[in-house]
């Protein structure tokens, strides 16, 4: 198939993607860290999720135990924090605001990329373009960008790898418009560095010779669609030029929604993990109402510390389908309670639980029955806990087998303020 780069003035896709995300949200309200490494830490301050690019060059592994490098952290002072979930999803929020100005047609692809087209701007120069867009993003919201455009999604994200992998040359902005730029990007990119190619694509190819995402172009549709679905047919038209996966502008519902926690210390009591496993389905339910869905099913799993070999280690999970769609914290909770009852082991000291609901379906399309159905006044009861959250704040109504007195608070040893979203926390300008 020949390349459609002749059209590429008349649609034109971006992608922009902040550098170093949650780093820069750190940097922009403290701009002493500028230029030192940094490390972000997951849920409970776990492991390593994110780091600076200095973070990376002193060679600190993604996915590290922070109790394993507390002295690596020292020896290298890398500015430990927590994550900050409120902060960063309001700076991204932010930055999309800022990019909604350029061009109404907006993919929110994730908390740190966008994908963007632009119809209609065969007479602009884009590159000029996208350096306006990186300097107001810059200006008035702190956040560093990168920006790759070219005539399909696929290729703007090619590009946008030229210009963060080479910022020096392109100062974060690089375009894909001609045959050249195109097949000299896809020569230099390897397979497994592809937009979609998963692990099992990627070495699924490398058996076939392919090694970069230009020879991934030279297969036959028919083999690529018969190893790859037509997903695979789609990202490979992308790469040629013609654009084939088109820009999402409603987020699609999740199709599967969890809620599991690492607990501050071990659990050995059967009623109080009973009691977090039923907060889990509670916090379930309230996601799938949020998102309008129900659940057809639900998964309860536990597991013990695997960091402590030296105490008797179990995991274990299990899948009950329901006999109706639902979304009701009542009718989770008691189902993720039955499904506890039939994986728990006693003298099992429990690190970690979590609960997940799949099968999900719009509220509005769900599939009633003949002869089991829920208690119709499950849905009134939830619609007025719903709005009571949302007028006096979360989790002030709970279920009976709930703590009442209890609010699950994770370990933020390392948490800076929430300057956007926490009054209390606004910077003081004096």
């Amino acid at each position: 198939m020949k390349s459609c780069l002749k059209s590429v003035f008349l649609n034109v896709f971006a992608l922009v993607d902040c550098n170093n995300f949650y780093a820069s949200c750190e940097r922009i309200f403290q701009p002493s860290l500028e230029g030192k490494p940094i490390a972000i830490l997951s849920n409970n301050d776990g492991c390593v999720i994110a780091r600076s690019n200095e973070a990376k060059a002193l060679g600190l592994p993604m996915g590290a135990p922070a109790h394993h490098y507390h002295s690596f952290f020292n020896q290298h002072n890398v500015k430990v924090f927590s994550s900050n979930y409120p902060l960063y999803g309001d700076m991204s929020r932010r930055v999309m605001d800022v990019l909604k100005q350029f061009t109404p047609l907006v993919e929110v692809y994730s908390i740190d990329e966008a994908f963007l087209q632009f119809e209609g701007f065969e007479h602009y120069d884009l590159e000029a373009y996208a350096q306006q867009m990186q300097k107001r993003v810059r200006k008035w919201t702190g956040m560093p960008v990168s920006i790759g455009l070219g005539p399909s999604k696929a290729l703007a994200k090619v590009a946008n790898r030229v210009a963060k992998k080479f910022a020096d040359r392109t100062n974060g902005v690089y375009v894909i418009d001609s045959e050249e730029k195109r097949i000299k990007a896809l020569k230099w990119l390897a397979i497994g560095d592809v937009w979609g190619i998963g692990h099992r694509h990627n070495k699924r190819l490398v058996l076939r010779n392919v090694h970069t995402a230009y020879d991934f172009t030279q297969l036959s549709d028919a083999w690529v669609r018969k190893e790859m679905s037509v997903v695979g047919l789609r990202l490979k038209h992308d790469l040629l030029g013609k654009s084939s996966i088109p820009l999402e502008m409603v987020a699609a519902p999740k199709k599967a929604i969890a809620t599991t926690r690492s607990f501050e210390s071990l659990i050995d009591d059967f009623q109080e993990l009973r009691e977090r496993v039923s907060t889990f389905a509670s916090l379930c339910a309230e996601k799938l109402r949020k998102q309008n869905s129900r659940c057809h099913a639900l998964v309860v799993f536990v597991r013990s510390n695997p960091f402590m070999p030296n105490m008797p280690q179990y995991r274990n999970s299990t899948m009950i389908h329901l006999p109706f769609a639902t979304n009701s914290s009542l009718t989770l909770s008691k189902t993720a309670l039955q499904g506890l009852d039939l994986i728990y082991k006693s003298g099992i000291s429990y690190k970690k639980a979590g609960v997940m609901v799949t099968g999900i379906v719009p509220e509005d399309a769900y599939q009633m029955t003949l002869f089991t159905y829920e208690n119709p006044k499950h849905q009134a009861l939830m619609q007025r806990i719903d709005y009571l959250h949302k007028r006096f704040g979360p989790h002030k109504i709970k279920i009976a087998n709930q703590d009442l007195n209890r609010t699950y608070k994770m370990r933020q040893a390392h948490l800076s303020p929430r300057y956007t979203t926490d009054v209390r926390d606004v910077i003081r300008v004096r």
